[in-house]
């Protein structure tokens, strides 16, 4: 098993990830890109001692956009790997 905080980059807190926080259970992270959903399971319940239902992974291409600064020249976001993780009932992570 690989070092949990290799595994997990940081946690994704956007307005759709509170919402599915609060309602549904699921907490999302950037993950590294090499890692699967038994690493990612494994990472976070070692990492906040809670019990994980189900991991979802999806690959986020990043934006292809057009330079401010000199005109013509298009920039990249990097690309994300994220995990979706949903939580037993009970189990809960809480932020800070």
């Amino acid at each position: 098993m690989k070092n949990p905080s290799r595994v997990i980059k940081k946690p994704l807190i956007t307005e759709k990830t509170s919402t599915l926080q609060g309602e549904l259970n699921q907490y999302t992270f950037a993950v590294a890109k090499d890692a699967d959903r038994k690493e990612v399971a494994a990472a976070v319940a070692a990492t906040f001692n809670v019990k994980v239902a189900k991991v979802n992974i999806l690959n986020a291409k990043g934006k292809v956009k057009e330079s401010r600064r000199q005109r013509g020249q298009i920039v990249k976001a990097p690309d994300v790997k994220k995990a979706v993780v949903f939580l037993e009932k009970g189990s809960k992570i809480e932020f800070i």
